[in-house]
């Protein structure tokens, strides 16, 4: 018996094809499920002069962000289920959306390639929390 239900935690890189790719062969065998899960950058306010703009670069990341998922679905060669955008700490997200969706294995992606980078990495707080399978793919 397979993974049943896969997330992927991708970011805005090229990389995060390989990460879907490694998701679907895993699910592939047994027709199991794939969600994809992101970040959505959140423009942070310097001063007062930037307050008007705020609304209109939370629009553009948004939509810049959906249209990178939309594109990492359409080059997946396997249904994706669907995709999740959110903003915050992403082990308080990978968490949550892990117990609610019935998620059985969670894909994530490590750049850090030397040993004290791999120690430090935010995918340590992901393993580090998680009540489910985490595979960490090294990306670098």
């Amino acid at each position: 018996m397979g993974y049943q239900h896969v997330l992927v935690s991708v970011a805005l890189t090229p990389e995060s094809h390989r990460l879907v790719e490694r998701a679907v062969a895993i699910v592939r065998p047994s027709g199991g499920r794939i969600t994809l899960f992101t970040l959505v950058g959140e423009p942070e306010l310097y001063n007062h002069m930037a307050g008007p703009m705020l609304e209109s670069l939370r629009e553009l990341m948004h939509e810049e962000t959906r249209m990178f998922m939309d594109a990492l679905v359409e080059q997946a060669d396997y249904p994706i289920e669907r995709t999740l955008l959110a903003s915050g700490e992403l082990s308080v997200h990978l968490k949550a959306a892990c117990e609610r969706d019935g998620v059985d294995l969670l894909i994530c992606g490590n750049h850090n390639q030397d040993f004290f980078g791999k120690m430090l990495c935010s995918a340590r707080s992901v393993v580090a929390g998680s009540k489910v399978d985490v595979l960490l793919v090294a990306l670098g």
